[in-house]
């Protein structure tokens, strides 16, 4: 994974949740939509002085997940030859020695990016916490998910665009505490919406609007006016 595939997934998403060419660089993409999602920070290997990303930040010393896995103990199980420990000072110089905090670690996932605790997934981009999911973009704690942009603490969505807390959900756009919205835009702690924007604790409706009733006419004119809004790229 590279900047190229992930601004090609970027792309995509946004198609198919605005139904517009995407106008965003990867990097305005990451600052209009992910700006409150924690992510992985770049810190230094400190075995080879090398960039690297962790989703813990502030301890003293990182390593590589790879750089980890091979050093001076690799042919032993990560065991280092027996010396002796006398008292706690000789415990605390050995631990110091080897007491790095593993950075980009994943585990049964591939073409991964910036990222850290990934699990089973594939194509994941400066993201954290993913879990069984693919095509994912400056997101944390996800699992069981496609083509996410900017999510937060989900499961089993696909197509969405800054959505947190949420499941079930599709094609959509800025979605909190909610389930099973499709094509919607700003909505929260709602249920069962399609083809609705900017509603809250309703289930079931469509053309919805700020809670109110809309004719389908009446939604498009304005939905085109919100998507134009939203992907206007920031000054």
């Amino acid at each position: 994974m590279n900047s190229d595939e992930a601004k090609k997934i970027l792309d995509k998403v946004v198609g198919q949740v605005f139904g517009y060419t995407n106008p965003l660089t990867l990097e305005q993409a990451m600052q209009k939509f992910a700006f409150d999602v924690p992510l992985p920070q770049q810190v230094y290997d400190a075995t080879d002085n090398s960039p690297t990303w962790a989703s813990s930040v502030g301890q003293s010393r990182y390593v590589k997940l790879e750089n980890a896995r091979n050093n001076a103990a690799s042919a032993s199980e990560g065991l280092y030859a027996k010396v002796p420990i006398n008292n706690v000072e000789e415990l605390l110089d050995k631990w110091s020695r080897i007491n790095f905090v593993t950075t980009e670690r994943e585990i049964d996932s591939i073409n991964i990016a910036e990222s850290d605790n990934v699990i089973g997934s594939e194509n994941v981009y400066r993201s954290q916490d993913i879990r069984r999911s693919k095509n994912i973009l400056f997101s944390d704690g996800l699992e069981d998910s496609e083509f996410i942009v900017a999510g937060q603490r989900c499961g089993a969505n696909t197509f969405c665009i800054r959505i947190e807390d949420s499941g079930e959900c599709s094609n959509s756009f800025g979605i909190s505490w909610s389930t099973r919205i499709t094509n919607c835009l700003f909505i929260h702690d709602s249920a069962d919406m399609q083809d609705s924007m900017f509603c809250s604790n309703i289930k079931g409706k469509r053309f919805c609007i700020a809670n109110m009733q809309f004719t389908e006419e009446e939604y498009k004119h304005l939905h085109k006016q919100v998507v134009q809004w939203i992907l206007t790229p920031s000054s």
